[in-house]
Parts: C-alpha cells; structure tokens; sequence
C-alpha cells in the first residue's frame, strides 16, 4: 500500500499544530540553516575539514523529529541530519565541537568525520561513513525494545541511493516481518552524489518498494514540514500500536554539492540549480507563516539575530576548545 500526503497544507488545524509549534518547527529549521551556512564558512576558511550539508531537507528532518518523543524514541540518522538531532536535544556548541574535531565532541571525541551524529543521553545513534549501516541498527534498537516491553521507536534515515544497498533490503524486510516499531525515513533529493535516481533505480518512487515486504510506503513532500510531521505521526501511532514498521519518501531538494568536495556544477544543469531555489523549504515555511499573520517582519528578524548569536556563541566556543590529547590516539581501536 502506498499512500502520499498532501503537499502544502493551507493551514495548521488538520495537522493537530499549535501556533507555537509552529513557530518552533520554523526556528529549528532557521538553526540548522544558520549553522550549515556556517559550516560551509569555516571549511572554506581551512578550519573544518568537510561538511556535508542538510539544506534542503530542513522541513522534512523537523517536520519528522518533531513527531517523535525526545528522551523516549531512538533516532539513527544520516549524514544529512543536522536538523533533526538539534530537534532531538543536540545544541550548536556540541554540533560545531564535532565539526572542529575537539575533545568534547559528544559524537567522537573528534575522532569521527563530521556529520556522524551521536549522543548516548539523547538516544541519537551514530553511522558508518559506508551507507546504510544504520538501517539494520534501527531494526536491531526496535527489537531489543520490544524485548524490553516498551514502546520506543526507532526512527532512521537515509537517502535514496541508500535503498540499493543491501542493508536497506535486510534491513526493512526483518522489521516488517517482526512488526517492529521502526520508521524508515529515506530523504530523496534524487542524487546519490553525482548519480539522479533515474539510472540508481527502476521504480519511479522509493515508497513503492514498501509492498514488497508488506508494509505501508508513504510519499510526502519532503519541503513541506507539517506534512512531514503528519506523516511521522501518523507512522509512531502505528509503530506504538504494535502494527509494524512504515516506509516514508520524502521528497526533499539539495541545494548545495554533495559535500564540502564536490562540485555539481559538474553533472548539475545551471537552470536546475537555479529552479531549486524557488522551492527552498524554509522560504516556503516562512511565506506560510506570514501568511497566517505569526511571523511579521520584525518578529523574524529577532529570531534572525537570536539565532546568529548562538553560531557564534558556538562557534567561538568549539574554536577555542582543546583538541583530543595525543594519548589518546589508541582508545577505541581494536586490531
């Protein structure tokens, strides 16, 4: 069964969306753009060694992480997922100690490449740079709750060039047939690195897949983020009620390269690159606010401003933070 949800909702009323919610949906979708913007400032300044990016994919990772319980539920993300461990609990200064390499790092201690989130009190499981490794953790976390008796979800996500690998095939077929409470969450932005979904794979849709194991696949308009979070919270009652696992495709843009060393101007259209801008997930959110009459002009630029101030608070801070000492180059490492 596929089922696709609405894209571009008029109003917050069918999505059970607060006024507040809504505006803190948009402010942690305005963080992880002000921290990725920053970022990308610092690798081109020779002071981070890569960033991977997650503009574009603000309103789908927010819209989902919003829907979880944070504290309760487990979320494995990828590499893109800057947006949704600030949702889960992750602050800026930690997100820039880990772009830096310091020894707070509370993904690595620095050991780990940037954009590898993890963070043991949060519940935020970290990945392999090799794709895909996550999704059968997510199932591995789904199971070992069960056998606990509780209700927690495993939430993961990943990308569609991901779904070729055989640990997206393992790994969804052994939650469906359990019925383990996992919500598989693949961010389409239609190019695993430099290569478009069109020659990655057959099928026009990644949520098409679901049906062959048995499962619900859920198409959604990756830039819209109430739909996003409705389709999360649709899939966490039905993960909490014991009735399996859910595949959701969000369509999302990316608007930057692939990373920090890639050039897609390479294998990108010009008019392409420049289309995508018109659907910048969080323009879009904030048109929909002021629409709405929550957000005027002077109310966004306060939030502008607060939100600039803690990148530079926590950029500031991760610059001036000691790096891992030499004695420990050997913790961790196993021959």
């Amino acid at each position: 069964m596929t089922i696709t949800v609405q894209a571009r909702v008029q109003n917050a009323a069918s999505h059970d969306v607060d006024q507040a919610m809504m505006l803190e949906m948009y402010r942690y979708m305005l963080l992880a753009r002000a921290l990725d913007e920053r970022m990308w400032l610092l690798n081109r300044s020779g002071k981070a060694p890569f960033v991977i990016s997650c503009q574009g994919h603000e309103a789908a990772q927010v819209g989902a992480a919003m829907a979880l319980q944070q504290g309760k539920d487990f979320t494995l993300p990828y590499y893109r997922g800057l947006a949704t461990v600030l949702v889960m609990g992750m602050t800026p200064r930690e997100i820039m100690l880990a772009v830096l390499a310091r020894a707070e790092d509370p993904s690595s201690g620095g050991r780990q490449m940037p954009a590898h989130y993890g963070h043991r009190k949060l519940k935020i499981v970290t990945q392999s740079s090799v794709v895909g490794t996550q999704i059968p953790h997510a199932v591995g976390v789904a199971l070992a709750e069960r056998l606990r008796g509780g209700d927690a979800l495993a939430w993961t996500s990943f990308g569609e060039g991901t779904t070729s690998q055989g640990d997206f095939h393992e790994g969804v077929n052994l939650a469906a047939v359990m019925k383990l409470g996992v919500i598989f969450q693949c961010e389409n932005n239609d190019y695993a690195i430099s290569v478009p979904m069109s020659v990655q794979m057959a099928v026009a849709s990644v949520a098409d897949r679901a049906a062959a194991y048995g499962l619900p696949g859920v198409k959604v308009d990756g830039t819209d983020v109430l739909a996003c979070y409705r389709a999360t919270r649709d899939a966490a009652e039905r993960g909490r009620a014991g009735d399996g696992p859910t595949l959701i495709e969000a369509r999302c843009l990316r608007l930057t390269p692939h990373s920090s060393d890639d050039n897609d101007r390479t294998y990108r259209p010009s008019e392409e690159l420049k289309a995508m801008r018109e659907g910048d997930p969080v323009a879009r959110f904030r048109l929909l606010l002021r629409e709405q009459g929550l957000l005027d002009e002077a109310a966004h630029e306060q939030l502008r401003l607060r939100i600039a101030a803690q990148v530079d608070d926590a950029t500031a801070y991760a610059e001036a933070a000691p790096m891992a000492g030499a004695g420990t180059l050997l913790d961790h490492v196993y021959g």
